[in-house]
């Protein structure tokens, strides 16, 4: 009889180990093994966090087009920027100190748009971040009202009153054009922004928009981090800037999307050079 109960007891725990993935009287076989947090990932967590700097890099440079939004800091001045980029353009806004305008760029040729507020500003006390979306640090007009019509008088406010809501074609020759130009600049918003500084060490895990992340920190997070996506290509999804400069998306990798010139009634051709301010 006690061999018969023993059979049935072992014939009973053996039907629920597989349900229960714990054993009667022992530890199920295994049930105590801990869970491999790279199952199902894409397998750049395993990786050394310089190696994850260099593949999120890569990825980012052969990606075909981006959203990038967020803020950036540099001299003093916060810049919020919403752009679409890809490889022969970008478009979206950027805003700073209170002034907002919209800039367009289809391969070389490059539009912006603002209200006339923005036209009217007198003031030119910055340009666009050298590195971070401009080509160099010259302080030519660009940004908050950096190109902009002399504010005043009664032609200047009525020039500008023409100009509100319109496009307005910006010269390759005119200095603002390099700055301005590289907010839609791709490759070089992307090379600028996602450097990190210091010792490169690896980090938490988490998820940016329900992707599951890895983040990489440079100087122990004074030197910026970067949380890297453990779901598919190793695309960079958000960038902590060294020195709190800064907070930046980036999302919709690869996502195709289409950019058409202004139509000529919305357009203004100034010709070599926009107006100036008074900066």
């Amino acid at each position: 009889m006690r061999t018969w109960k023993t059979a049935l007891a072992a014939a009973t725990c053996a039907g629920l180990a597989a349900a229960t993935l714990a054993g009667c009287g022992g530890d199920g076989g295994g049930g105590g093994e801990k869970k491999d947090p790279d199952a199902g990932t894409n397998g750049v967590g395993k990786l050394p966090p310089k190696q994850i700097e260099a593949r999120a890099r890569q990825a980012a440079q052969r990606a075909a087009a981006v959203r990038l939004t967020g803020n950036v800091v540099s001299k003093g001045r916060t810049y919020t920027l919403d752009m679409r980029l890809k490889d022969d353009g970008g478009s979206g806004r950027v805003s700073t100190q209170g002034s907002t305008f919209q800039l367009l760029r289809i391969d070389k040729e490059l539009y912006l748009k603002a209200d006339a507020d923005f036209w009217t500003h007198e003031q030119n006390d910055g340009a666009a971040p050298a590195g971070d979306g401009s080509a160099d640090g010259s302080g030519s007009t660009a940004g908050s009202g950096g190109t902009g019509a002399k504010s005043g008088t009664k032609e200047d406010l009525a020039a500008a009153k023409k100009l509100d809501g319109k496009y307005v074609k910006v010269p390759a020759g005119d200095p603002s054009y390099q700055q301005l130009s590289g907010f839609t600049d791709k490759v070089m918003l992307l090379d600028g922004l996602l450097g990190l500084h210091g010792q490169i060490t690896s980090g938490k895990r988490g998820d940016v928009g329900g992707v599951p992340t890895i983040r990489i920190t440079g100087d122990q997070g004074n030197g910026g981090a970067l949380d890297v996506s453990l779901k598919g290509t190793p695309y960079p999804l958000r960038l902590h800037r060294a020195g709190g400069a800064g907070v930046i998306q980036l999302a919709d990798w690869n996502e195709k999307f289409e950019l058409s010139a202004p139509p000529k009634k919305e357009l203004v051709d100034y010709g070599q050079q926009l107006p100036q301010s008074d900066g």
